[in-house]
């Protein structure tokens, strides 16, 4: 069987967060793809086939500047990947630091509506093009002690379903890819005892890859993806099956 592949040359695509994990696995796929691939993150990275940017998405004034460069280098935003995202520590709500769960809201959910309406006048102008946020299984279910983080990524499906219609017949096509348990830094951070329980609960018996969440999303980013708009992708090994 030969492999699948996506031709995505001549377009140019931003991914934030995309410095490390799934959206460095991201950046990755898009440029086996042929785009031409943006990094936005708070820590931006040294590759010669990539252009990064040092962006906090929780400041307009960084993702203001961000699109003015890009503008000036007479470059199209064809492709908006939303990955920047901050899990936080396992906590009960009741015991969560404001701070912390303020940053997770910041971070995952008023980001990600920052960038997104900052870019799409660009799309817009320039007649189309692809965003692909990035939710979790947390929002679809609910999980215990990730209260905001829950919340957060709840806000980012019922936003990407309501953008998606807004947007519908413009050439915009707005989807999310909501990943279950994968094997990452940020979940290594919930220790051990979190991911042997977790494990346990997968229907395929495994944690998945960023490279599997990074397939995912560069379907969602090509033309095979053409008649698809406000859908949730779950890539969760069957944890959310039938939801």
């Amino acid at each position: 069987m030969s492999a699948v592949s996506y031709d995505l040359s001549g377009r140019t695509a931003v991914v934030t967060g995309g410095a490390r994990g799934i959206g460095r696995a991201i950046v990755t796929r898009l440029l086996e793809s042929g785009a031409r691939v943006w990094v936005w993150d708070a820590d931006p990275i040294d590759a010669d086939a990539v252009d990064s940017l040092r962006v906090d998405v929780t400041s307009a004034d960084h993702i203001a500047r961000a699109i003015a460069q890009m503008i000036d280098r007479q470059l199209h935003i064809d492709i908006l990947v939303n990955n920047a995202g901050y899990l936080g520590r396992l906590h009960a709500f009741e015991k969560h630091e404001v701070e912390d769960w303020h940053r997770i809201i910041e971070v995952n959910l008023l980001g990600m509506l920052e960038v997104t309406q900052r870019v799409l006048p660009h799309m817009r102008h320039c007649g189309g093009g692809r965003i692909v946020n990035m939710a979790s299984l947390a929002g679809k279910e609910g999980l215990a002690n990730l209260a905001a983080y829950s919340a957060a990524s709840a806000g980012v499906i019922a936003f990407t379903k309501a953008l998606g219609r807004e947007v519908a017949g413009s050439g915009i096509f707005v989807n999310c890819v909501a990943p279950g348990p994968i094997d990452t830094d940020m979940t290594s951070t919930l220790g051990a005892d979190w991911r042997d329980r977790v494990a346990g609960q997968i229907p395929v018996g495994r944690f998945g890859t960023s490279e599997e969440v990074a397939a995912a999303v560069r379907f969602l980013a090509s033309d095979e993806a053409a008649f698809i708009t406000g859908a949730v992708v779950p890539v969760d090994g069957g944890m959310a099956m039938g939801n």
